[in-house]
């Protein structure tokens, strides 16, 4: 289900330091001009999910989610964590930002 970077669990490691450990949750967030993203967020597993461990940290997702987008690869890049689903989310009928009517601030 799940793939986590050595760069994005260094990252976490240094998040955690002094920190106990929490559940890190894979949620769907919703977008801006493309639409719906996947996202972290500390939250606890409840019983609609499935968890899984890796580079020893807890991940929970939506199991209904998780059959949606089949698994999920945990980057971190220059702007942040990047969490690119195996089976892309389908994106809004928005067309980039000149679907948003300049909202994106570009």
């Amino acid at each position: 289900m799940l793939e986590l970077t050595e760069s994005a669990r260094q990252e976490l490691d240094a998040y955690f330091k002094g920190k106990e450990k929490s559940d890190i949750r894979i949620y769907l967030a919703p977008g801006g001009c493309t639409g719906p993203r996947l996202a972290l967020a500390i939250d606890a597993a409840t019983e609609d999910d499935q968890s899984e461990e890796q580079g020893g940290f807890t991940f929970c997702i939506n199991k209904d989610l998780l059959g949606q987008i089949e698994g999920v690869k945990i980057d971190l890049t220059h702007m942040g964590f990047m969490v690119e689903p195996t089976v892309p989310l389908p994106q809004s009928g928005g067309g980039g930002c000149s679907g948003c009517s300049g909202g994106c601030g570009v």
